[in-house]
């Protein structure tokens, strides 16, 4: 992989993008109650992690695994414990896995593009049969720390895993599988706000995340064409 600064890789869009991503981040935050600094730098480190992992740039997965650090800690100031042991315990670890397989696997030598690689049938079989696994044995984990709304912070396990193993595949469906994360997430924080208006800004994060998630398949789409992988059946 090529260790040019990763921000010169930046298309005109993914600039615009990546700008006012953090400007209605940041306004979300200034015009909300109470200003948390914590939160803020964790909302500003994932929404850029997204925009380097929609380019398929290990650079992404490095700071995905800072944004899973400083998320682990906000969920816990909430009681969010599903979130905590999701992000400490699976992503951080997952993304440090990804970031070592997207530097062994460039498409082109001196190049930041990550190879894409087809998943097979016997791939998907294993990672589905892992995601349900996971997810069964996470939600008695959850029940045990009477973690709050959790029929939700079970399918954020089951959706945040699934987006993890595919990220870690290289397969573009990663994405869809984050934004149907994030999905669940704005859903766990709306009810969070709904008991607490203070944390209505991680709803504007969450938002934002699924926006840039979405890019990230539309993006990942023209790369594997561009690639000429074929497509899964």
């Amino acid at each position: 992989m090529s260790e040019k600064n990763p921000f010169k890789t930046l298309n005109r869009f993914e600039w615009l993008l990546w700008i006012c991503s953090n400007l209605i981040i940041i306004a979300s935050f200034l015009l909300g109650k109470e200003f948390d600094l914590l939160v803020l730098t964790a909302s500003l480190i994932g929404a850029t992690a997204l925009i380097f992992v929609a380019k398929g740039n290990p650079f992404g997965q490095i700071m995905t695994v800072v944004f899973a650090v400083f998320y682990a800690v906000i969920s816990y100031r909430f009681k969010y414990y599903g979130e905590m042991i999701t992000y400490l315990g699976m992503t951080s670890p997952m993304a440090i896995a990804a970031t070592v397989e997207w530097f062994k696997n460039p498409f082109e030598k001196g190049t930041s593009e990550v190879k894409i690689k087809k998943l097979t049938r016997k791939g998907c079989v294993i990672l589905w049969g892992l995601t349900v696994v996971v997810t069964f044995a996470f939600y008695f984990i959850l029940k045990v720390f009477d973690t709050p709304n959790l029929f939700f912070s079970t399918v954020s396990i089951a959706t945040s895993f699934l987006a993890s193993g595919l990220t870690f595949l290289r397969n573009p469906y990663y994405a869809l599988a984050y934004a149907g994360n994030d999905i669940v997430l704005i859903i766990l924080w709306i009810l969070a706000s709904i008991a607490e208006p203070e944390n209505a800004p991680m709803i504007i994060c969450f938002i934002i995340f699924f926006i840039n998630d979405s890019y990230g398949f539309i993006n990942w789409k023209k790369m594997r064409k561009r690639q000429g992988v074929q497509s899964e059946k």
